[in-house]
């Protein structure tokens, strides 16, 4: 498997990913995005924050990453940290262990820019999925509750998250 930049051509993917996980998660009863931010889609895909993971000619699952992300871990956003944001596997290849690809990927890639945590959010109570991120070797560093600033990606804002974050070896 590879990891590399989404690209213009991968819009359609991107979006029907995104719109079969949140069925999926729907119909499983869990927690899921009640809407898809094309806007934030699109900035992460410009700026070249988002990525695919690969098999062969297989998109498995596309991520988004920041470098800052003061609007949810306020004054804890001292650019030490990387920030894993949206996480989508394609429904194909569930069960496959792809966050621990991401995530071996995400560690090499702070300790690349130098930087000490990794960090993600999710909803405050969604006590299985902290768990598993849990089990990966993330601890809970708080809750945060967002506001409705438009910088947010819309399935940000107004929720109350949990805060959690990794020491990556330098």
């Amino acid at each position: 498997m590879e990891i590399r930049n989404t690209t213009a051509e991968d819009r359609s993917m991107v979006r029907w990913l995104f719109k079969e996980a949140m069925t999926l998660q729907g119909v499983r009863g869990h927690k899921v995005w009640s809407v898809l931010d094309q806007e934030g889609l699109e900035r992460d895909l410009q700026n070249g924050l988002q990525y695919k993971i690969v098999d062969r000619n297989d998109v498995v699952g596309v991520f988004s990453i920041q470098y800052s992300d003061p609007h949810i871990w306020g004054d804890r956003d001292q650019g030490d940290a990387i920030y894993l944001h949206r996480i989508v596997t394609n429904p194909r290849f569930k069960g496959q262990r792809l966050f621990e690809k991401v995530l071996d990927w995400v560690k090499a890639h702070a300790m690349e820019h130098g930087r000490a945590f990794v960090r993600m959010d999710t909803w405050a109570d969604n006590a299985r999925l902290i768990a598993y991120y849990r089990f990966f070797g993330f601890e809970l560093a708080g809750h945060h509750r967002t506001d409705d600033n438009p910088e947010l990606p819309v399935q940000n804002r107004n929720l109350e998250v949990a805060l959690l974050e990794m020491k990556v070896a330098r």
